[in-house]
């Protein structure tokens, strides 16, 4: 595939018929995804608990048994996959078929019922294989994390089983807008909804099969649940990031897409605000996508290094795994891939530790605060650390290490694209100003939302961002407790 083609997007359009697919050039024709089948029919008074114990989670040794064999075979068309823009549609397929998206789900509703940490030990592997696949499954896992914080039968009932039977959910949060209040709305109309308007970033919606979405119905935000394969629905690839570039993270359309009232998740009012560790977990998502990056790197650098006869300024044959200078960088390399993933496994225990203190009802604001600093503090070291390991691999070879055959390149893209997300830089500054001055990151956007909120009802204000929270949560605010 040239160069030149792949600027043409990808274009998944559902039309009346739900496996109608239409692509150009730039993209083979996939197979329709599979019609999410319909809610199902349970008593609510005989859906089981949800809380997921550390003494019934399965063994990591059967989880990795379970998945590790899926994870080599995604890693090793990695590289092609990247060399010609193939969406993961495949690994997303092999995945779905074992059970992946129910890892995280309670075996009562034929879950895995895996605890924190171990989701991410496996997220980690997955990223190792392909930090795009492990990328797209963030907004997935989110949704599912956050049924498991909200004591609701009924959504236990109508999500949880489907989720077993492999149904994956992508959200569609953000937009290309000139302010952060978005323009997508929740229109009722004869008794009828519609969603109506243009989603972008809308990372991993490409492979699902319900797409989450944030929008406005008159100044109220709401957070719907719409089914892919619903008349209206558009889903493009047009994605135009250096990196994470296979994670479908482009724009999704919705043409006056029909939906019940059944399908409205949540309507949030005026300083309507709940606890959670939704932003952390997010956030998690990203840095074990780069931790998989850092493992990979020392991967590929030793496959790299191991069969090499040759080595700068040394004349004749030689054995660069022999070096001292290129065993440094190897060691090096290692060594940044066991800090980035020892600190995502430290905050996945904090991530576990509240989600168990919350579900005996013991979780206090305090705890929550200290969880989200943490993986503030984690995005600071993590992300640099990969980055760092990423570029340092080129030291163990000379310009045949840059060759496209190897894409060694993609890891550094990869990384820097999935650091972009939620800027270190503001982060940062949250901490300072926490320990230095007690501002708490989620106080402080709730208070100045609330203050938006009353300014408006006191007065006429024409400014359309004034009814949605600050630009650092903006996206992610229907999806806190949805």
């Amino acid at each position: 595939m040239s160069t030149s083609t792949l600027a043409a997007p990808y274009i998944h359009t559902v039309l009346h018929s739900p496996s109608a697919v239409c692509t150009t050039d730039a993209v083979e024709a996939t197979p329709a995804q599979p019609v999410p089948p319909a809610p199902p029919v349970i008593p609510l008074e005989a859906a089981p608990a949800a809380h997921i114990s550390a003494a019934t989670a399965p063994a990591w040794e059967e989880l990795a048994a379970r998945f590790r064999p899926i994870f080599a075979r995604i890693a090793e068309g990695a590289v092609v996959r990247e060399q010609n823009r193939t969406l993961a549609f495949e690994p997303v397929a092999w995945l779905r078929e074992a059970g992946f998206g129910a890892v995280r789900l309670p075996k009562a509703y034929g879950g895995l019922g895996a605890t924190v940490p171990q989701l991410f030990r496996l997220l980690l592997e997955l990223g190792e294989a392909d930090s795009n696949v492990s990328h797209l499954f963030r907004g997935h896992f989110s949704f599912l994390e956050m049924r498991l914080n909200i004591p609701d039968a009924a959504s236990h009932a109508r999500w949880f089983p489907q989720i077993a039977r492999g149904v994956i959910l992508g959200y569609a949060m953000a937009e290309r807008t000139e302010h952060t209040g978005g323009s997508a709305k929740l229109l009722h109309e004869n008794g009828e909804y519609f969603v109506d308007g243009t989603k972008y970033y809308s990372t991993g919606t490409i492979y699902a099969d319900w797409i989450i979405v944030s929008l406005l119905e008159g100044e109220e935000r709401v957070s719907v649940a719409v089914p892919t394969n619903a008349p209206g629905v558009t889903r493009i690839d047009d994605w135009d990031g250096f990196g994470q570039r296979l994670t479908g993270s482009g724009t999704t359309k919705f043409d006056r897409v029909k939906i019940g009232e059944d399908q409205i998740i949540r309507r949030f009012g005026p300083g309507d605000f709940t606890q959670s560790y939704q932003k952390s977990f997010l956030q998690l998502v990203l840095l074990a996508s780069a931790a998989g990056v850092s493992r990979a790197v020392v991967r590929d650098g030793i496959a790299f290094v191991q069969p090499r006869t040759r080595a700068f300024g040394i004349p004749g044959k030689s054995s660069p795994k022999s070096d001292p200078l290129v065993q440094r960088v190897i060691g090096k390399v290692s060594s940044l891939a066991f800090s980035t993933e020892a600190i995502v496994l430290t905050i996945a225990q904090a991530l576990e530790d509240i989600y168990q203190l919350a579900q005996r009802g013991k979780a206090t604001e305090a705890d929550y605060i200290a969880t989200e600093i943490k993986a503030y503090q984690a995005q600071q070291i993590v992300l640099p650390q990969a980055l760092e390991a990423a570029t340092l691999v080129f030291e163990v070879g000379g310009a045949s290490a840059t060759s496209e055959s190897r894409r060694l390149d993609r890891h550094w893209r990869n990384v820097r694209t999935a650091a972009s997300h939620n800027p270190a830089i503001h982060r940062e500054a949250a901490i300072g100003d926490y320990l230095l001055n007690g501002t708490i990151p989620d106080r402080a956007w709730r208070e100045a939302f609330e203050k938006r909120q009353a300014a408006k009802s006191g007065e006429t204000n024409n400014d359309p961002a004034a009814s949605v929270p600050a630009p650092d949560t903006a996206d992610l605010a229907p999806q806190a407790t949805a």
